[in-house]
């Protein structure tokens, strides 16, 4: 080799390094270490170096193999690693919540603001003209401030409430516009200092600063009365309170009730909720002397700067989210109109079953929130069989009161609905909430990549499900009888006339009305499916946690704060089970009262029966879910995202769908598992088309664009498709 001449088996490198490597993980979301040494030595000729350059070539790519599916999760405490490995594993439906309480002094300076109780005064550089505090005067301060007035000068008419009519009429203008300012509380020290120096220019702090530290503080110091003033009465010694407690305080707790009630159902005027409540506590129930207005060193009771804050949707109470504890209501409402009202006095079948179908989604989330609790708390077996037993509770309830009312009402069309509803969330699961969730990951993130080989497992198991599902249903077009209600040429003349031309048919469908065909061959056919899909359920999730568990290969990093003991859980293992009976017993009832006023709705003539099932049935008990996965594409974790879908598609295909020819073979209901072709073709497409997606393991706005523009194509095609025949 010439000087100066680098060997020629030196451009025999590595093309990607470390930097790269550690840029294309599978999951951006997650730490990954990535490390790779490529150490070579030449002893000998070429031939000998190259071989052995090839061999650790090799060896290196199947350590990035390696390394490229390596997750390390980081959580607060080995309670929420035990959740998000959960999430992880395949089966496990997806859950974002948190399940123990985050420490509050490592929470961010946003989710601080949103616990504060109003009571500390800050400095704020801020301006306060702001939307939503103008928004707060003509939503709640006119009339607030209205009835302040008014009840001052109730007080005002009964003289002996005067210091009550003085605190009012203060307060009238303190609430048409509170921000900024502060009510504060006075003791008798601090009381007796002012009413000395109006302008509290005086102060109970003693010059000597260096006291013991066992004897009281300075503003402990008794003072004397001042000379000429009659000592104050105890508060519940007064007759003044009893007037106040009986004829001005009642309306104030109307009006403070129904403004805090408002705000709250608002969500992100929470602390408009919380000003009312502090005062309704606190500010009316003491004597109007200990209110001050001025500035003396005294404690702050109230002080409020923003009427509305964004960020309130993350807002939590006692680890559920506030939307779906102000949801928990529709419940209650649900049942009362439905089981009192019987004669639809009050409400009518269609309000009554948007009530129950809306209550279905709080119920989902306390579900879902129960089934994480649990899980993180116990080992895998136990977090499998709850996973199983709850992961599928709410559709599976819905479907069999269908079926049951289908049955003792004798009305086929229940049957289709739920055949619809199976469809939709299938279809939903699908192509929806991948592709909201790419579209929304990918406008924050220009491109998310996830573990393709963990995904095409998911993808597998849904050709197998969809093959399995509607295999019955093939079968029964090969092999079973086309009949039509109405045939007619072009000449007008029936089927039986013998004028000649195209025949025009109404309402085709095949008739399994023969009983040998279908006892003998269909009805089997169905049980076998039953029967294999669960069992190659288990063996996907025997592959992906068993023996082939590389494939997702998660482990706990640093970063974890306490232990399993040190972590304080929303929710212990029993008070989770003690929720999910009870969720699951409010699910059944909501079911119930949903199912028992949609014929109303079903008999709408411009809607198709199958629009209903497959959009309003099939996805609202989804939208926890959906929820969920866009949490995680916005938190570049997309892997989870596309996991959420293909989970719940493949329990619905692998165990609900045996659930109900299960309990269908027990409890005769009449329900077959054979479809239309709308739902047959909708679905096969849908599969093979998120299996293409998927291919590369990369995401962008533009690939959740195709699927959500897919799916938006079927679901006009249900809209405008002719209702099942004979509903």
């Amino acid at each position: 080799m010439g000087a100066g001449r680098s060997p020629s088996w030196a451009y025999l490198r590595p093309t990607r390094s470390t930097a790269e490597f550690s840029r294309h993980t599978h999951s951006p979301g997650t730490s990954v270490s990535v490390s790779c040494n490529l150490c070579c030595k030449v002893y000998g000729g070429h031939l000998r170096f190259m071989s052995s350059l090839l061999m650790s070539h090799h060896a290196c790519d199947d350590s990035w193999e390696e390394i490229l599916s390596k997750t390390t999760i980081r959580a607060e405490n080995e309670v929420e690693a035990n959740k998000l490995v959960n999430n992880y594993r395949f089966g496990f439906r997806k859950w974002k919540s948190h399940v123990t309480e985050r420490p509050f002094e490592v929470r961010s300076d946003v989710v601080k603001e949103l616990y504060s109780e109003l009571n500390v005064i800050k400095p704020h550089t801020g301006h306060l003209v702001t939307f939503g505090n103008v928004l707060y005067v003509f939503l709640f301060g006119w009339w607030v401030s209205l009835v302040y007035l008014l009840v001052s000068v109730l007080m005002f008419v009964t003289v002996i409430g005067l210091p009550y009519g003085k605190l009012c009429w203060q307060l009238s203008w303190y609430f048409l516009w509170p921000f900024g300012k502060s009510i504060q509380e006075i003791g008798n020290t601090v009381r007796r200092c002012c009413e000395r120096a109006p302008n509290c220019e005086c102060t109970t702090e003693t010059e000597d600063d260096v006291s013991p530290v066992l004897l009281p503080s300075p503003t402990e110091v008794p003072i004397p009365e001042m000379p000429g003033r009659p000592p104050h009465k105890p508060y519940w010694h007064r007759f003044t309170t009893y007037v106040w407690l009986l004829l001005g305080y009642p309306p104030l707790i109307v009006v403070h009730s129904l403004a805090c009630f408002l705000s709250w159902i608002l969500v992100f005027t929470i602390p408009v909720a919380k000003m009312n409540a502090r005062t309704l506590g606190t500010v009316l129930l003491l004597a109007p002397e200990d209110v001050s207005y001025q500035g003396c060193e005294t404690r702050a009771l109230l002080c409020c700067y923003h009427a509305a804050n964004w960020y309130y949707y993350k807002y939590t109470v006692d680890g559920i989210n506030v939307f779906a504890v102000n949801l928990l209501p529709l419940v209650i409402v649900a049942m009362v109109i439905g089981y009192i009202d019987k004669g639809n006095q009050f409400a009518s079948s269609e309000v009554k079953f948007a009530i129950a179908v809306g209550s279905i989604i709080p119920l989902s989330y306390y579900i879902g929130m129960g089934i994480a609790s649990i899980s993180a708390q116990s080992n895998f077996a136990v977090g499998a069989v709850v996973n199983a037993t709850f992961g599928s509770i709410t559709e599976l309830t819905f479907y069999i009161t269908a079926l049951l009312r289908a049955h003792k009402t004798a009305n086929p069309c229940l049957q289709e609905i739920v055949k619809a509803a199976l469809t939709g969330t299938l279809l939903g699961c699908i192509l929806f909430i991948p592709g909201i969730c790419m579209i929304i990951g990918g406008l924050r993130h220009s491109e998310q990549r996830f573990n393709s080989r963990s995904t095409g497992v998911s993808s597998a198991l849904l050709f197998i499900s969809v093959g399995g599902v509607f295999a019955p249903t093939l079968f029964s077009k090969a092999y079973g009888n086309l009949v039509c209600d109405a045939c007619t040429n072009s000449t007008g003349g029936n089927s039986t006339s013998n004028s000649s031309g195209p025949f025009v048919c109404h309402n085709c469908h095949y008739d399994l009305s023969n009983q040998t065909l279908f006892h003998s061959h269909v009805e089997p056919l169905v049980y076998s499916v039953s029967v294999l899909l669960p069992v190659a359920y288990i063996i996907g999730l025997i592959f992906t946690l068993k023996t082939h568990s590389h494939i997702y290969d998660i482990h706990v990093g640093g970063g974890q704060v306490t232990g399993h003991h040190g972590a304080v859980v929303h929710w212990s293992r029993w008070r989770s089970l003690v929720i999910l009976i009870m969720a699951t017993v409010l699910m059944s009832v909501c079911a119930d009262l949903a199912t028992q006023h949609i014929q109303p709705i079903l008999s709408q003539p411009s809607i198709s029966q199958y629009f209903i099932g497959v959009t309003v049935l099939a996805m609202v008990p989804e939208i926890p879910e959906i929820v969920n996965g866009i949490q995680f594409a916005l938190q570049n974790n997309i892997s989870l995202s596309l996991e959420v879908g293909s989970c719940i598609a493949v329990q619905v295909c692998m165990l609900q769908i045996p659930v109900l020819v299960l309990f269908n073979a027990f409890y005769d209901v009449g329900f077959v598992l054979l479809f239309s072709d709308l739902h047959l073709w909708a679905s096969i497409f849908s599969v093979i088309l998120v299996n293409y997606i998927f291919m590369d393991g990369k995401s962008d706005y533009f690939q959740g664009t195709v699927l959500v523009v897919v799916y938006l194509i079927l679901l006009a095609l249900y809209f405008f498709a002719p209702s099942p025949a004979g509903c």
